[in-house]
This record gives structure tokens, C-alpha cells and sequence, in this order.
């Protein structure tokens, strides 16, 4: 724990700058409504009395309802700390919430805060909080990001106790490849902690403050690697075991005992997941001690993503069914209505009413008797009128019945299956996804398919117009539908549906007929015909894909992407 950076964990302490950590703890700084960030770092404590001239650097004189280049309306101050402010604010030509960053120009870190949030830009990572603009103007500086009101802080997330383990896999797993492809540009985080890391309503785990968060405070790190490595390792901690893994609290949690040192999270709490105990102690630069056996630490983001990878997938838990409540009779039913409900363990006796015995009881019982004989009568005259019309119809030498289904009451035969001979990949544009896999869409089996790439921007493809698989049915086939079982379920897959003359891209698009569209936000989708009709060659075209995580067992990182595992078509 040599090497241990001020910006991947987070502390605090009781400096004489307590006062400035309180006014710090009330506030967010990167865009959560309701979720206020609470910075009770010692490292953010020690930064505003440094002799860099940050500290001698007057904030701007900035208050609710200013406007920044007649566009961004200033609503309501979140921090204000070391010089430099954070706001909500309203994109009035937009109309949407934002957060800005604010500190004067001449302040001592404005311009790598500049430079930071116009690296981050450049990324366009949708697992990151995106910078929307970064601007200099009339003495001040000033970063706008994206607000997420639907998103919940991991402080909070852990307020109410550890995480469930798929969901502490999901954190680790997209947190670390989002970090790896933030690495690969050049671009580190150094202040990774709860308050960094969101969860938005789609259970996708975004990050904010990429690159950012430590211009504003002055963090630097020679090993930037490995202390964003080290803070994600924390942060899995964190979320295994509602412990913070140094002897301080911090972000509202409780450090380890003092003088035991860094101990397994499966030794800290009962239950577990060993792989995820093991692989927060490599992360945290263990010297490769975890609990069962000697691994070697990981000290990058990518080194984190290959040991996330060769663990078993861990999957979702299976929706807990909640048997229907039982039947309740009420009070209501004939002979108990307006009585006293008897006491348990009392027989109740039940006294059928009494019959009409009075004269006008009889004259109602020979009404009622009258009336139901004369409805059988005609009833029956009817019945016999209908039939003998019919007959006559049917004598008639210049009518005739058509045989070959004129009759509108016949039932529409049942869909029937259609087997698939062959199957090639249709690319439209650009390179192909996985032509070797398309087999696997008709094998039988569900845990088989074929994939796309992931894609940056979604749900609807930008890059390409789309994706998909040409199928041969043999011959010409009337289809009516085609059924698709997916494996990511998200906001949202949309899939075509062609006939085409060929099997394979030598046809165009513009010259297919389309048969059908359907979208869908699970696992499975149908897509119906329009209108019936008969082709040998079928096109499946995915137009919109959905944000899924990074998935090892697949081999797929993070974004926009969809695998289909298996496609029956009917006629």
C-alpha cells in the first residue's frame, strides 16, 4: 500500500479545516438531484490551505438567476470550496438541468481544469457524465456537465446495507472497463470514490468527474493506473461488505478496526462472494494476500477487466414469486348478508328462506311458470322457421356454395414451424460483426448466438444503418412471423423484418420488401407480417440496440449491442 494516492481514497480526518469538511458534506458537486455529494476528504482539506495561490484567489461574485453566456441560469449553489463553485443550473436553450464548475481565470488551476474537461469531451463515453462545454470568458472559467436526476449516489446505495453480489459484479465490471477505455486515451480519474459512482434507473453504473474532479482540487498522481486500480478496489469493498477498507470512516462508512490491517471482505462479513472478495483484494494492492490463495494484484484497469473475465459469470437472482392472495368470500353471499359473522370455533347455522307460501307467492310462481313455456314455444317456432328457409335456399338450382373457403365462419389454419437451411450476415456498411456465429441462431440451443459489436451511440445505430442475418428457408415460404430470443433486455431493440432474392448483401435494402417491425425492452421478440408472403430468403435487420454492461462470458465490452441466440420462423 506504498503507493497508496490521496486521490483514489478518501478519508477524513480532524484538521482545523472541519468546519470547511461540514460546509463540504451538505453539497453535490456533479450532477445527482437529491443525492448531495458529500467530499469529507482529508486530502480535498489539506488542498485548500496550500501556498500554490489557489487559496488566495477569490471565488466570483455569482449568485441564483445568473446567466453564463446568456444560456446557463445559475439555480442553486452546491459546493463552494478552495475557490472554485459548483451549481445546478438550466440550459434555457435547451431547457434541461445542468452542473457547472466555476472559478476565476486567474485562479491557479484554471487552466488545467480547461484542459481536463476538454480532454473528457473528446471521449464520449456514454458510462461517463458527459462534459457539455468548457469556456473562458469575462474573468471567469467555466466547466458544464450533465445532470442526472434519475441516477443514485453508491453513498447512498450503501446507506442501506452491502450490495446484493450481482450487483456488486455489474459495479466492478463496468466501472473497470470504462476506466481501462479512459486509460487507453490517456485519461485518468484519481478521485474514484462513492460519490463518483452512480447507478442510473437502468441499473447502468455511470461515472462522473473523469479527469475533471482532481484539475478542480489540485490531485496528481505518478501511478495513475494504479490508483484508480486501487480506488476501484475500494469501492468494491465498499460494496461487499458497507465497510470503507482503511481504518478511517469516510462517505458516511465505517473504517476496519485499528492495528488488524487490511483483512478479506469475506473475514469481515459472513456470506460473501468469495471470486468478489479475492478480486477486490487484488485491486487494492495486497501484495497478491487474498483470502484462499496467492494471486497476483492487479495494478491496472485492463489488468482488472482480464481477472473479471476469467471468473465465473455471476447472474442475476431469480425474481422471488409472490403467490396470489387466497380467495376471500364476502360478506355478501345469500343467506349471511346483514348477520353477525359467528365467533371462530362456533358452527354457524344457516337457515334457508322460507318458500312463498302466501297467495300472491303462488300467483308469482304461476306467472314465472308461464312466461318460460311461451319463450320455449317460440323460441322453438323460430328455430323451425330458420331451418326450413335454409332448406329452401339450399334447393335452389341458380345458387351455389363455394367450396374452396367462402365460408367466412372457417377457422384460420394454425401457424405451422419453418425450418432454416442456411444463414449468412447481411453488411450493409462498414465491416462485418460475427459471420461465423450466425449457425448458432437455429442450433436449438439458447446459450449459443450471434453478436454485434458494441457501439458508443444507441439505442438506434448511427455508424451503420444496421444489422442483421439473411436466412434460407429452402424454398419459397408464405411467413407470417419470426420469433427472436436476445440476450441483453434493456431500453430498447427494434428488428426489421425483409424479403429479399438472395442469400447474402448483394441485394440492397432499398430493394427488399419489408414485412414487419417490432420493438421490445426483454429478452424476446416477435416480430409479425403485415401481410403474408411467400419468399425463400428472410432478412432479420436490427435498426436499435440496447446499453448493456460488460459481459467477460461473452466476450463483449460495454455499450449499445445485442445478441440474438436463437430465431424461429412460422408460417
Amino acid at each position: 500500500m506504498a503507493e497508496r494516492s490521496t486521490a483514489a481514497v478518501d478519508v477524513a480526518d480532524n484538521s482545523d479545516e472541519a468546519s470547511l469538511t461540514a460546509q463540504a458534506d451538505q453539497s453535490t458537486a456533479d450532477g445527482v438531484a437529491k443525492n448531495r455529494e458529500r467530499d469529507t476528504d482529508s486530502d480535498e482539506v489539506q488542498e485548500s490551505t496550500r501556498t500554490d495561490g489557489a487559496g488566495t484567489t477569490s471565488p466570483p461574485e455569482l449568485h441564483s438567476g445568473h446567466k453564463l453566456a446568456r444560456r446557463y441560469r445559475l439555480e442553486e449553489c452546491v459546493t463552494r470550496l478552495d475557490g472554485f463553485s459548483s451549481w445546478r443550473a438550466v440550459d434555457e436553450k435547451l431547457r434541461r438541468a445542468v452542473g457547472v464548475h466555476i472559478l476565476p481565470a486567474d485562479h491557479s488551476r484554471a487552466r488545467s481544469v480547461l484542459a481536463a474537461a476538454r480532454s473528457s469531451a473528446l471521449l464520449g463515453d456514454p458510462r461517463f457524465v458527459q462534459v457539455l462545454d468548457a469556456v473562458e470568458e469575462n474573468d471567469v472559467v467555466y466547466v458544464v456537465h450533465e445532470w442526472l436526476p434519475d441516477a443514485t449516489e453508491l453513498t447512498t446505495l450503501l446507506a442501506s446495507g452491502p450490495l446484493e453480489p450481482y450487483d456488486a459484479y455489474q459495479l466492478v465490471s463496468q466501472v473497470s472497463s470504462a476506466m481501462a477505455a479512459a486509460h487507453r486515451e490517456g485519461l485518468a480519474h484519481l478521485r474514484l470514490n462513492p460519490n463518483a459512482v452512480l447507478r442510473a434507473s437502468t441499473g447502468q453504473w455511470r461515472i462522473r468527474g473523469l479527469a475533471v474532479n482532481a484539475a478542480l482540487r489540485g490531485v496528481s498522481s505518478d501511478t495513475p493506473q494504479r490508483t484508480d486500480t486501487e480506488a476501484i478496489g475500494a469501492l468494491l469493498y465498499a460494496a461487499l461488505t458497507q465497510r470503507w477498507p482503511y481504518e478511517s470512516d469516510a462517505y458516511g462508512l465505517s473504517g476496519l478496526p485499528k492495528d488488524i490491517g487490511l483483512i478479506a471482505p469475506d473475514q469481515v462479513r459472513a456470506g460473501v462472494h468469495r471470486g468478489l472478495s479475492e478480486l477486490a483484494m487484488r485491486a487494492l494492492v495486497n501484495d497478491g494476500a487474498t483470502a484462499s490463495r496467492h494471486e497476483s494484484p492487479c495494478t491496472t484497469p485492463e489488468e482488472l477487466v482480464k481477472a473479471i473475465g476469467e471468473m465465473p459469470r455471476i447472474r442475476p437472482p431469480e425474481p422471488a414469486f409472490t403467490a396470489p392472495p387466497e380467495y376471500q368470500r364476502t360478506t355478501y353471499q345469500q343467506g349471511t348478508y346483514g348477520r353477525q359473522t359467528p365467533r371462530p370455533g362456533v358452527t354457524a347455522i344457516v337457515t334457508p328462506p322460507p318458500p312463498l307460501q302466501s297467495r300472491t307467492g303462488k300467483a308469482l310462481k304461476w306467472a314465472v311458470s308461464a312466461l318460460l313455456i311461451a319463450a320455449l314455444g317460440l323460441g322453438s317456432w323460430q328455430l323451425a322457421d330458420a331451418l326450413m328457409d335454409q332448406g329452401g335456399k339450399n334447393d335452389e338450382p341458380t345458387k351455389t356454395q363455394d367450396h374452396e373457403g367462402g365460408d367466412k365462419n372457417k377457422k384460420a389454419a394454425p401457424s405451422r414451424p419453418i425450418s432454416i437451411k442456411d444463414a449468412e450476415e447481411y453488411v450493409a456498411k462498414g465491416d462485418a460483426q460475427r459471420p461465423a456465429d450466425v449457425g448458432k441462431t437455429y442450433d436449438g440451443n439458447t446459450s449459443t448466438g450471434w453478436r454485434t459489436s458494441s457501439y458508443l451511440d444507441g439505442p438506434k445505430m448511427v455508424i451503420k444503418p444496421g444489422v442483421g442475418i439473411v436466412y434460407d428457408l429452402g424454398s419459397e415460404q408464405k411467413v407470417s412471423a419470426a420469433t427472436l430470443s436476445l440476450r441483453y433486455g434493456s431500453d430498447h431493440t427494434t428488428a426489421e423484418l425483409y424479403a429479399t432474392d438472395s442469400l447474402g448483401s448483394s441485394t440492397p435494402l432499398s430493394s427488399m420488401r419489408k414485412l414487419g417491425t417490432a420493438t421490445t425492452s426483454g429478452t424476446s421478440l416477435k416480430v409479425s407480417v403485415d401481410k403474408p408472403v411467400k419468399s425463400r430468403y428472410v432478412l432479420v435487420w436490427l435498426t436499435a440496440l440496447p446499453y448493456s454492461g460488460n459481459d467477460p462470458a461473452n466476450y463483449s465490452d460495454a455499450g449499445y449491442k445485442q445478441a440474438i441466440t436463437e430465431v424461429k420462423f412460422t408460417g
